[in-house]
């Protein structure tokens, strides 16, 4: 929906992701809201009781929740506090849903689908074009992000602490919102200052963590932007379009691979919905190699 540059073109892709975005945004917050809570923690119920939002349907974060009963909890934070704490927990079991989800989609359409950064940083995209700004395509090599994710690691053993839980920008808004917390709203902040002034979604794209993880993962996904190479124009509009890094669609598009094979892909569908001939899909194909 948002370009840096030019007109915005919405394409069907686009909208649902969108769509998704908005509404797990929202989920965590209904409970709340359901429960008599009001903005910045505060309660708007009188002296009767009430359901505590643990008792309803559904509540929790993106790094530990519960669904119909169901616990479920995000493996990379799983990961953070099985190496703070030196220990494996039974509820560790929890991780293995989320875990096998992502594995047999791809890693990162957390990234492209669910993280409400990725949606933020769409309108921040929409803002520098407006606003005529120019900054570097890929300041820092998308390989970072792994090396992040393995140094938060290492670090969280060191300090026993999971360190990118107390700094992490996911879901820092609605924690803002719902109880005043300052708890990655800093991150987020320093975030578009430097998504503003220096490089296209150098966060997503070459520092972040989480995306690191699941990019790792992400090679084995049963999921992949397929190319009709009979269709395709080498316009390389798709190119333009990609959230991640255009590379990762240099094979495909020179005709060397039928499908984008990078884990880096976070199945966005940009590049599906920018590209003028239909060239370009989202279906199943199963990997014959793994690249990250």
């Amino acid at each position: 929906m948002f370009m840096a540059k030019g007109k915005a073109k919405v394409g069907g892709l686009t909208v649902a992701r969108h769509v998704v975005q908005v509404v797990m945004a929202c989920l965590f917050c209904v409970p709340l809201f359901a429960a008599g809570w009001t903005v910045l923690g505060r309660y708007a119920g009188g002296d009767d009781a009430v359901a505590t939002p643990s008792e309803l349907p559904v509540w929790g974060s993106l790094s530990s929740s519960q669904i119909l009963g169901i616990d479920l909890l995000d493996p990379f934070a799983a990961l953070q506090v099985i190496v703070a704490s030196k220990s494996v927990a039974s509820a560790m079991l929890w991780v293995l849903p989320i875990l096998i989800l992502y594995v047999l989609i791809r890693g990162r359409v957390f990234c492209g689908w669910v993280c409400p950064v990725n949606l933020f940083l769409e309108v921040v995209d929409w803002i520098r074009g407006r606003l005529g700004i120019k900054v570097s395509e890929m300041p820092v090599p998308r390989w970072v992000k792994p090396v992040v994710a393995a140094a938060v690691l290492v670090l969280s053993a060191i300090v026993s602490v999971p360190i990118f839980e107390m700094v992490s920008p996911v879901g820092a808004l609605n924690r803002a919102i719902l109880f005043g917390s300052t708890l990655g709203l800093w991150t987020l902040v320093a975030i578009v200052i430097v998504e503003l002034f220096w490089g296209h979604r150098v966060w997503c794209r070459s520092l972040c963590p989480l995306g690191g993880f699941y990019q790792t993962i992400g090679a084995v996904g049963l999921l992949s932007v397929k190319i009709d190479h009979d269709a395709c124009i080498s316009c390389n509009l798709c190119k333009k379009a990609c959230l991640c890094d255009p590379s990762i669609l240099d094979a495909a598009v020179a005709g060397e691979a039928d499908r984008v094979a990078s884990g880096d892909c976070m199945l966005c569908g940009k590049c599906v919905d920018h590209c003028p001939k239909d060239a370009l899909k989202i279906g199943v194909a199963v990997p014959k190699d793994l690249s990250l």
